[in-house]
């Protein structure tokens, strides 16, 4: 069986309205991940300046902690999609990393003004973040047909971004009614986190039993692979050409993606923008990504995923370039206009490149090992980004914010040139590993398996 289908060759398919909607697993992860969201959107809105008004940092100082709550959990996020992988618990590990995260926001609280403390508790936040995003993906990913992945992120992000938008508000009201008391943010976003918690609890189903391993060698056969089930990198996807591009592209791109908090400081800083206002920054954002997310999915699924993951890097550029040449200061609608444009090219760039680029991962990656290979290449991603916002803030430190967004600029550009030649042109969907869906013990063989559905063009 190919990963361009789903369940049993020899059954019928299945009618055009049932192919469009969205599985009842997606609507309840993405149910969590609103929740979850409105908890982690609350700290990340107020964030950048707790850190730098709040506590002093310099922007290399911030860099680095922006750097550590992106990046550094590269080697979790490959251990969560393999545990979950080999042990078949994908809910069981996303819900550690949920209740994980959640329990961080207890850890800013006791922190302090400690940067030590401070560090911590992100790094905590982003262990489980790590930990849970790709299990979460891979549930996603194996609870939706190939010809509709597009559609069934782009409804998962979307509700995940209402989550986004109603964060900053409950931060906003939160600082408001308090008087920039940053303790209550952090409170009520722990207790909206575990709120998260119980609902992945209660709503999504629990993980399907595994199909017994045949006797023999203890382990399914990986087509094209000398050591299936050693690792992400040694598996059959990872050693593929268009996965190993798929990752350089992703890598190039996210090394010259500056982190948002420096959009929002550098839209603060240039237009003396008062703190109170500052948690609504994201909200613009977001709003555009809630419009753009399902819309973008649907998109990427008739015409193909290549092309919507690479122009949103343009819009990202475009974002780059005007707040770069827009001139500093001033009053009346050019400032709100040139914020209100930057936001919305910030928008369009997520609803562009996020869950498009797990769909356009997922068709490389066979089934037995879609979580691992969904944190291969987060990992990529969010690496890249570590050394991208720590650069940033040095750069910023170093010569100032307008020559360090000018190397940013120049840097997308030539990342963004370079993955339209690397980024697979074709979703290649390897032979998948043997399972219930596949075979069966009365239909020892089966007819050969049908060509991999192209993403490029019309999907059938």
């Amino acid at each position: 069986m190919y990963l361009a289908t789903t369940g049993r060759r020899d059954a019928p398919p299945a009618p055009s309205g049932a192919r469009r909607r969205v599985s009842r697993t997606v609507l309840a992860l993405g149910a969590v991940s609103l929740v979850t969201d409105v908890s982690s959107e609350m700290v990340t809105a107020v964030l950048p300046l707790y850190l730098v008004v709040g506590l002093g940092l310099s922007p290399l100082q911030f860099g680095f902690l922006d750097g550590l709550f992106h990046g550094a959990t590269a080697l979790v996020r490959i251990a969560g999609g393999q545990f979950a992988d080999r042990a078949g618990r994908a809910k069981t590990v996303a819900g550690f990393g949920y209740a994980l995260s959640a329990c961080s926001r207890l850890g800013l609280l006791l922190a302090g003004g400690a940067a030590a403390g401070i560090a911590a508790a992100l790094a905590a936040d982003r262990l489980g973040k790590g930990i849970r995003t790709a299990p979460r993906d891979a549930l996603i990913s194996l609870n939706s047909p190939p010809d509709g992945l597009g559609r069934a992120f782009g409804v998962h992000r979307a509700m995940d971004t209402t989550g986004a938008l109603l964060g900053p508000l409950v931060a906003f009201a939160l600082l408001w009614a308090t008087a920039d008391a940053y303790d209550a943010v952090f409170v009520v976003s722990f207790a909206v986190g575990l709120v998260g918690v119980l609902l992945l609890v209660a709503a999504v189903p629990a993980d399907a039993p595994r199909p017994p391993r045949p006797r023999g060698n203890g382990r399914p056969r990986i087509e094209g692979s000398r050591a299936a089930g050693r690792g992400p990198f040694a598996t059959g996807p990872a050693a593929s050409r268009a996965f190993r591009r798929l990752l350089a592209a992703t890598a190039l791109l996210g090394a010259a993606t500056v982190g948002d908090a420096f959009l929002y400081l550098l839209l603060q800083r240039r237009y003396d923008l008062a703190v109170t206002w500052f948690p609504l920054l994201p909200l613009g954002a977001a709003a555009v990504y809630l419009l753009l997310a399902v819309p973008a999915g649907r998109l990427a699924d008739r015409f193909g995923r290549r092309r919507p993951f690479l122009y949103g890097h343009l819009a990202l550029l475009a974002g780059y370039g005007l707040l770069l040449l827009a001139p500093e200061g001033g009053t009346g609608a050019a400032p709100v206009l040139v914020v209100a444009l930057v936001l919305a090219l910030l928008g369009v760039f997520y609803a562009a490149t996020d869950g498009v680029l797990m769909a356009l991962a997922g068709p490389l990656l066979h089934r037995e090992r879609r979580a691992g290979g969904l944190a291969v290449v987060q990992t990529v991603q969010a690496l890249a980004r570590l050394v991208a916002a720590t650069g940033f803030g040095a750069a910023w430190t170093l010569w100032g914010p307008g020559p360090a967004l000018a190397l940013a600029l120049a840097a997308l550009a030539a990342a963004a040139l370079c993955a339209s030649r690397l980024l697979p042109r074709t979703d290649t969907a390897p032979p998948d590993t043997p399972s219930q869906d596949s075979a069966s013990p009365a239909s020892p063989a089966s007819p050969a398996p049908p060509p991999a559905v192209p993403s490029e063009g019309f999907s059938s």
